[in-house]
């Protein structure tokens, strides 16, 4: 008697745990949760340290004084790169006699900072859109006598310089010290200007 009884149980016991397992296999969720996945992983990452190559500026990179287009080591040297032998436009004369004028005795900076004040002002809206227009101007430079300017030696050193210097001043090929200028005075006098100094530049100060 015992024997069955205990054949019984056995059964009874056999029997709970086959629905507890049947159930549990029906539900998705139920059975996510209690049977363990195997995820399959991707390949490992890995982290290589390699050298990064940066180009360097150089120290006058973006200064005045400077090449635009760094295919000059000086401005002397950009001047001697310059034709100045080719007949020049009524405008282009213009800007190397107002340079030739004004500061042929000055240095090769001083000399395109007065070239720069020209040709801002040419695209400036403010002043004639010419440089002929701007040199002529009543009242600007003290060598335009009776609206007539005087007659440069164009066979000397320092008409050759004030033509190379008008083409850099055109082009920009040189950063000039005297950016967005517009005026300028000698240092022998003295204006009561209420504008903004830019800089001083051999024997001009210039403004903007």
């Amino acid at each position: 008697m015992r024997t069955k009884v205990q054949w019984a149980s056995a059964m009874a016991l056999a029997a709970t745990v086959l629905t507890a397992l049947f159930s549990a296999q029906g539900s998705g969720a139920a059975a996510s949760d209690v049977i363990p996945m195997l995820v399959e992983q991707g390949p490992s990452m890995k982290f290589v340290s390699e050298p990064v190559v940066q180009s360097i500026l150089r120290e006058d990179e973006g200064k005045p004084g400077a090449a635009a287009d760094d295919s000059a080591n000086s401005l002397a040297e950009l001047v001697a790169e310059q034709p100045t032998d080719q007949p020049l436009d009524s405008q282009m004369r213009c800007l190397a006699s107002a340079i030739y004028f004004e500061a042929r005795g000055e240095s090769l900076e001083g000399q395109l900072a007065v070239g720069r004040v020209i040709v801002n002002r040419a695209e400036s809206g403010r002043f004639p859109s010419s440089y002929c227009g701007v040199v002529y101007q009543p009242a600007q430079f003290s060598f335009i006598r009776g609206n007539a300017m005087p007659k440069a030696r164009e066979d000397s050193e320092s008409w050759r310089r004030a033509v190379a210097i008008a083409h850099i001043a055109v082009d920009g090929s040189w950063k000039s010290n005297v950016t967005g200028a517009l005026f300028f005075h000698a240092t022998s006098v003295s204006p009561a200007w209420r504008l903004t100094r830019v800089a001083r530049v051999d024997n001009h100060v210039f403004y903007r």
